[in-house]
């Protein structure tokens, strides 16, 4: 059984950066495409970025593309996102997961997420 544990949250500024991991354990990590999500208050859990297994390819919502890099390393099972240029819209509950990479839709488990709060 796959289990996810997302860090790297916290309060940050307009206009600053976070780096988000997401720590996989007890699956083939280098065999799946991943992903990141957000949930906001109210509102449904939404696709920010995904990444093949392999690394060679990586899609993004519209709303990050350009500020937010996702990457990963397998050997050390685990995929991070780069958030530059944060903004109130992007406060949210951030979570990863695996990823059927073509559709966007997740695959479970999920992890427990990790908070992202901007101030303006």
């Amino acid at each position: 059984q796959v289990q996810l544990v997302e860090s790297g949250g916290g309060l940050a500024q307009t206009g600053a950066s976070l780096r988000l991991s997401c720590a996989a354990s007890g699956g083939t990590f280098s065999g799946y495409s991943m992903g990141w999500f957000r949930q906001s208050p109210g509102k449904e859990r939404e696709f920010v970025a995904a990444i093949r297994r392999t690394g060679d390819s990586t899609s993004y919502a519209d709303s990050v593309k350009g500020r937010f890099t996702i990457s990963r390393d397998n050997a050390k099972n685990t995929v991070y996102l780069q958030m530059n240029d944060l903004k109130p819209e992007d406060a949210a509950v951030y979570y990863c997961a695996r990823i059927a990479y073509i559709t966007r839709a997740p695959i479970g488990p999920w992890g427990q997420g990790t908070q992202v709060t901007v101030s303006s």
